[in-house]
């Protein structure tokens, strides 16, 4: 394996847990999953997010913190290790969903609280059309996910590619998953693996299977 430290990100659905199962076992590698369900705001946050979403970010943003501050202390880097988000999650969801003095006083919490942290060698974003993550979002079930509207996922959608080009120093690979099941579709999921087995040059990178 290339990389020592990958790890997926994607809308809601997108498939960013399944993916690094399936990479983490293929390798034989450390996963590292996000502890979402733990997170006692977030159905609060889908019924009224202008009330929650500084609740919601904050609790997160600590979750994740302890999360790979402890796989840091169990040695990160002594073999392969696949995460399904990345550092940079919660300053792309809190752009989109606090005001902006609560994003500035967030973003000074986050700088502070993962200056130190290891960053991913390379981060894998996958793509879908938003009528498909929808789509994702309603088959999965989660009662409730189901009032997420088109245009927060929108905001989310961009946000997330703005915020992968302007990332300095990293490598992004963002794969077109549009007219691919990677649980389905063998040949797409053996294609992404030569994409992130191959060198992946720093800064942005675009890829359709």
């Amino acid at each position: 394996m290339r990389y020592s430290y990958i790890a997926i990100e994607g809308l809601i659905g997108a498939g960013k847990t399944t993916l690094a199962k399936r990479l983490a076992a293929q390798w034989n590698g450390r996963l590292v999953l996000e502890e979402f369900d733990e997170n006692p705001f977030l159905p609060k946050f889908y019924e009224d997010q202008q009330r929650y979403a500084f609740a919601v970010e904050l609790s997160f943003l600590a979750q994740r913190y302890h999360q790979l501050k402890r796989t840091t202390e169990q040695d990160l880097f002594s073999k392969c290790t696949v995460a399904d988000y990345s550092l940079g999650k919660s300053l792309v969801f809190a752009k989109v969903t606090l005001a902006q003095d609560e994003y500035a006083l967030f973003r000074d919490l986050y700088q502070i609280m993962y200056g130190d942290l290891p960053q991913p060698e390379l981060i894998v974003y996958l793509h879908l059309g938003i009528d498909r993550v929808r789509e994702r979002i309603r088959s999965r079930g989660r009662g409730y996910e189901q009032s997420i509207g088109a245009d927060y996922l929108i905001r989310l959608q961009e946000r997330y590619l703005d915020h992968l080009q302007k990332k300095p120093g990293s490598r992004v690979l963002v794969v077109d998953l549009e007219q691919h099941d990677l649980l389905r579709d063998a040949r797409a999921f053996d294609q992404l693996m030569a994409l992130i087995e191959q060198e992946v040059p720093e800064g942005h990178r675009v890829a359709t299977l």
